[in-house]
């Protein structure tokens, strides 16, 4: 497919879709990500005033747009892409967040509390889907099982998990994005 693209940047950016699509490039993805992170985590720490939510965003908004480069089109620009797509990711997030607040001023009577307690069968279930989640979990290359194990069994945050295996923070959090 012959495609004509309008700047050096635009053919640049084309060209490492184009490996990273067609030959499944890990240096091509990692080339797209060094040449637009910086800039598009800037745009969602606008949006959020939060650095580490916007370190999250950026991930999450590079992960999606890697899934789904097969739906890419040099029809526009490939930032112009991966800013929609993260802006709409943090559209997302608000909307998720929004639904999860509820207002201080409601009072308790007006809230449909749901009971808490589990069922045994409840238990049963919930038990069997952490055994599912464990062998899913071991069958993960040691680092990233290290790294799944770290964040969400013994719940570290990405400092602690940065400074314990001397690694950058942006690092671990690509890792643990690629190992989700």
């Amino acid at each position: 497919m012959e495609v004509t693209v309008s700047s050096e940047k635009a053919k640049r950016d084309y060209e490492l879709i184009c490996k990273a699509r067609e030959k499944g490039d890990q240096r091509a993805y990692a080339q797209l990500m060094e040449f637009y992170k910086e800039q598009l985590y800037h745009l969602l720490l606008r949006y959020t005033h939060d650095t580490i939510l916007a370190e999250d965003l950026t991930i999450e908004a590079f992960g999606k747009a890697f899934k789904s480069i097969d739906k890419y089109t040099p029809d526009f620009a490939f930032s112009t892409w991966l800013y929609r797509i993260a802006t709409n990711n943090y559209i997302d997030y608000t909307r998720k967040k929004r639904l999860q607040t509820i207002s201080m001023d409601q009072e308790e009577s007006e809230l449909n509390l749901v009971s808490q307690s589990q069922t045994p069968e409840d238990k049963v279930i919930e038990s069997q889907k952490h055994e599912t989640l464990r062998n899913v979990i071991n069958k993960l290359k040691p680092h990233y099982r290290t790294l799944i194990e770290m964040r969400y069994f013994e719940e570290k945050s990405y400092e602690e998990i940065s400074q314990e295996l001397a690694l950058p923070i942006g690092t671990v959090k690509a890792k643990l994005f690629r190992a989700r």
